[in-house]
């Protein structure tokens, strides 16, 4: 693939602001941002802003796309995400609205063609509480936007070759939020020699010229001018041509439009252009400047008695005037183009950079109180648009009461940096993954889907302490090798992975030249910069995180801080994990344990079992299976236990033993399924369970059947034709010593499979457990398999992909006929 022409590039850069743009006024919104993916598709990167600077988006300009973030969930599932107010946010995407606690609303929409997705697009509205949030014709909008937005970058891909996808270090594209025209400008040409006179149209306004009008004389501009003014000028302008020097800042009067005896004073700017042909060829080009509105209000303010300053979006000091400097006790020169928090010290609190924030983004005054030292007690308030906001500060009367909550104390400013929006952002979104991940293995992945699209690493790997030495826990990324002398080294040896967990500070090391330098011989690979985290809980070495750069990586006094911070939050939960994972361990040996280790050998009948723990929490299930030989073929159970505790695992082995026992002694199904209730009403366990057992002949074509609650059998006869089978359900296991269990007979063709299942293979949030049985009812009869392990593999499939199961799984398929020779079989636990 070719690189990008600058062309090219620029190209791209106004497809994105055309589209953030076009999406913002469309909507009423006040700003719009555009998210490119990452080339390692694991993040999404602002590549271009509209009406809200990047620095305002603080953690937000680098979103890992496993974030639940409502732009990153618009990228990965290719669907809308319309969030109406901050109650809403709050609902549906409380890490989002803890780090940013204000009053917006947002909609953020894939952008991609094809069925092939290359970012997402957002828009952001002031919303107050209830609000709802965009209409239908608006959201539709913005999915067009996106839509055209796509189709324009997979066009430009296929003529340039770009592959729609920006570096994290790329600089956003940043458009400002049109604003009031305080200055206007008309810029002209003209020719000394011929008097040919061109102006545009912002030109023929100052002058209050209909351009149709002007006829391409300067002298038609005479009747404007102050007859005072107009001999000057032209004097002026023949000087200039003579000496070919420029004439800067001429003031001129202009007649006010509409005629009358009214003047203002514009300035003229120009310089000489020698145009190859002599002095009388020589071109005079320049501007007028109409500064009148902006001057005019530089003086209203100035007059005022309160202070009053402007601010960028970004929070930086646009104006000031005289009172606010004096009221803030600084000069223009060390205040104007700085941003207020960072040019004041007194003023360094992160509650008002936070109050600054909130005005901007949910569009609402906002105002807070600060002590410049000693204890002169200011009041400030900020009024934002969305191109700015304006200040206003006056001082105190008297101190604050001990209610009203200051922006800043009157203690002075330490040398501390403050916590900023990047950090918190960081700190609650690890934090907030790390909450949910439970096993070791799922604490690393969590440590790598955050850290490396947030600071643009390419390599991960996690080390642990294990007697003394350290061993590789996890890695990610390309060049496995990065660290392989890590692997195996005793805590003492001289190796920056080792040494930064024995002395409890972070190494930052940003070439190979410093590594050869402090650690001589120490392995690189393919990595150029390194960041190794030593992960310390309460006191006690767990191990080091080390993150690889691919190129030479700065690390900023923030990304120090911040990398610094997560260490710990990362180490506490590695620890937790490490005990989860062994008690797990032992849990689910135990569960195992009860559960039949083989299955029987029954003439004409195969039968092969898996079993899925589910990951959702420690404690284990009651899911049971388990197929008893009679006299004239075989039983077949399942069941399940209310409940994911020791207890619930205790009383599955009871039920199981009681199943067994009535199976020897009695005649049928209802019979045994009654025993079996009237033995858990007696042992009380407080608990419920539900269970379906079947009686199968291998000599003839029929089964008898009895459910206490559980879930219907499926049977796949031999032309693929699969059914629920539709059986007498009797009620609960535990629920009443005297409840009966009618029996169903069961035809079993030659060839047909039937399959018990527990509800933990159908059941999912938010969907009726009817929608899942037929899923698995269609995914029986459609299923290509050679064998009965693999049907049984291929009907976990599902299951096995999704991350996180809430429940256990037990699965028991049975093959009848001739073409099923019995055999001993293990049931299998899946991955």
């Amino acid at each position: 693939m070719r690189g990008m022409t600058v062309g090219e590039t620029a190209e791209r850069a106004d497809l994105l602001a055309a589209a953030a743009v076009e999406a913002v006024e469309g909507t009423g919104a006040y700003a719009g941002s555009v998210f490119l993916r990452s080339r390692d598709r694991r993040s999404i990167v602002l590549a271009a802003a509209y009406g809200v600077p990047p620095s305002l988006l603080g953690g937000w300009r680098l979103i890992a796309v496993s974030s639940p973030i409502p732009v990153a969930t618009a990228y990965r599932s290719g669907r809308t995400v319309h969030l109406a107010d901050a109650e809403e946010t709050m609902r549906r995407y409380p890490q989002l609205a803890v780090a940013l606690p204000y009053a917006f609303g947002s909609c953020s929409v894939p952008v991609g063609a094809g069925g092939e997705n290359f970012g997402s697009l957002a828009v952001v509205w002031a919303a107050s509480p209830g609000g709802e949030g965009l209409s239908r014709a608006r959201r539709r909008h913005v999915r067009t936007v996106a839509a055209r937005l796509g189709s324009a970058l997979a066009a430009l891909r296929a003529r340039t070759g770009d592959p729609v996808e920006c570096a994290p270090e790329t600089v956003p594209l940043e458009i400002p939020a049109p604003s009031a025209t305080a200055v206007r400008v008309g810029l002209f040409g003209w020719d000394l020699g011929s008097g040919t006179f061109r102006g545009d149209d912002e030109l023929c306004a100052i002058f209050g010229l209909d351009p149709r009008a002007l006829d391409g004389q300067a002298i038609s501009l005479a009747a404007c001018l102050h007859p005072g003014d107009l001999a000057a000028f032209l004097s002026a302008a023949r000087e200039a041509a003579a000496r070919g020097h420029r004439i800067s800042a001429r003031r001129l009067r202009v007649r006010e439009r509409g005629g009358g005896e009214g003047y203002r004073t514009v300035e003229l700017w120009a310089r000489v252009l020698e145009s190859g042909g002599g002095p009388a060829r020589r071109q005079l080009v320049g501007a007028v400047v109409d500064s009148r509105a902006g001057s005019a209000a530089v003086a209203a303010v100035e007059r005022l008695r309160d202070g009053l300053f402007s601010l960028a979006p970004d929070g930086r000091v646009t104006y000031a005037n005289q009172t606010a400097l004096r009221q803030l006790d600084v000069s223009g020169d060390e205040l104007l183009g700085r941003v207020l928090w960072d040019a004041l010290p007194w003023l360094s609190d992160p509650d008002v950079e936070s109050r600054h924030r909130s005005a901007m983004i949910s569009q609402a005054p906002a105002s807070f109180l600060a002590c410049r030292a000693p204890d002169r007690w200011l009041a400030f308030s900020l009024h934002p648009e969305a191109d700015g906001v304006t200040g206003r500060v006056v001082p105190l009367g008297r101190p604050p009461s001990a209610s009203a909550p200051p922006a800043s104390a009157a203690e002075p400013a330490t040398a501390a940096t403050p916590t900023r929006l990047g950090v918190m952002h960081h700190v609650l979104q690890l934090g907030s993954a790390l909450t949910e991940a439970v096993t070791t293995r799922q604490v690393c992945e969590v440590v790598s889907d955050q850290l490396l699209p947030a600071f643009g690493g390419q390599q991960l790997a996690i080390y642990v302490v294990r007697n003394g030495t350290m061993h590789r826990l996890f890695h990610t990324g390309r060049h496995e090798d990065f660290l392989d002398g890590l692997e195996g080294a005793p805590l003492h040896a001289r190796l920056p992975g080792t040494e930064a967990l024995t002395a409890g500070a972070p190494l930052f090391i940003e070439s190979r030249q410093d590594l050869t330098r402090t650690y001589p011989g120490a392995p690189a690979g393919e990595v150029n910069s390194w960041a190794y985290l030593p992960l310390i809980a309460s006191s006690h070495p767990v191990g080091t995180c080390v993150l690889g750069f691919d190129k030479n990586h700065r690390f900023t006094e923030k990304d120090r801080g911040v990398l610094t911070a997560l260490a710990g939050l990362i180490a506490q939960a590695l620890e937790r994990a490490k005990l989860y994972d062994s008690e797990f361990a032992i849990a689910r040996g135990l569960q195992q344990a009860l559960l039949p280790h083989r299955l029987p050998v029954i003439p004409g009948i195969r039968t092969v079992a898996r079993y899925l723990p589910g990951t959702s929490g420690m404690d284990i299930g009651g899911d049971w299976y388990d197929a008893i030989p009679t006299g004239q073929g075989v039983a077949l159970i399942i069941g399940d236990v209310q409940g994911h505790s020791i207890a619930a695992a205790a009383t599955m082995a009871q039920l199981r033993s009681a199943v067994r026992a009535f199976t020897a002694v009695s005649s049928t199904p209802g019979e045994v399924m009654a025993g079996v209730n009237r033995t858990l009403v007696d042992l009380d366990p407080g608990l419920l369970a539900s269970c379906c057992y079947l009686q199968v002949a291998a000599d003839t074509h029929h089964a008898h059947a009895v459910t206490a609650g559980h879930p219907p059998p499926l049977l796949r006869r031999p032309d693929g034709t699969t059914a629920v089978l539709d059986l007498g359900i009797g009620p609960l296991l535990g629920v009443e010593r005297t409840s009966a269990y009618p029996t169903t007979p069961v035809d079993l063709p030659p060839g047909s499979v039937l399959a018990l299942y527990t509800d933990g293979l159908v059941e999912e949030p938010g969907s009726d457990i009817d929608v899942g049985i037929d899923r698995l009812r269609s995914s029986l009869a459609h299923a290509r398999a050679d064998s009965l392990d693999e049907l049984a593999d291929r009907l976990l499939h599902n299951a096995r992909r999704s991350a996180y199961r809430a429940d256990d799984i037990a699965l028991l398929l049975t093959e009848y006929g001739p073409g099923a020779p019995g055999r001993d079989d293990a049931p299998g636990e899946g991955p």
